[in-house]
């Protein structure tokens, strides 16, 4: 039977020991701009995927994503073993490095959310002008209908 709370335990920790190990242990220079963002470790506690970013060198420059994603891989064998040094486990899970594409999603999503912000002021000015198409009152009144 899985125990979720201490994957969890465990994904937190080989969280912070990847993102210190590319900082201060692997010395490759096209890690400099990788950012962990989030690990996952399966039920089983044998395989875990590490989440990453890359920045631009500028804030105009693109990421160049495909470099970072063959240093990681390159380093995958020492990374493991580091974490396997620290966490202290019987089974050192196996690490799976995935691209986080959450940013992309919530800027994509903020955008989307200005532009109806945008449209919603631009149709309460519009209604602000508006007038009825019909009568201003167009429900009968009482003394209308006592006439049947």
């Amino acid at each position: 039977m899985a125990d979720h709370a201490r994957a969890a335990r465990m994904a937190k920790r080989i969280q912070t020991i990847v993102a210190s190990a590319i900082e201060r242990e692997v010395k490759d220079r096209r890690l400099e701009l990788v950012t962990i963002t989030d690990t996952r470790v399966t039920g089983d506690l044998h395989d875990a995927t590490v989440f990453y970013t890359v920045r631009g060198k500028s804030i105009d420059a693109e990421p160049d994503l495909q470099a970072a994603e063959e240093a990681l891989n390159r380093a995958k064998g020492q990374l493991r073993k580091i974490v396997g040094d620290q966490l202290s486990v019987r089974f050192t899970p196996t690490l799976r490095f995935e691209l986080d594409t959450v940013p992309e999603a919530s800027a994509a999503m903020e955008d989307l959310l200005a532009r109806a912000r945008a449209r919603d002021a631009e149709l309460a000015e519009l209604k602000k002008h508006a007038t009825p198409a019909g009568e201003a009152n167009p429900y009968k009144s009482s003394a209308e209908g006592s006439d049947e």
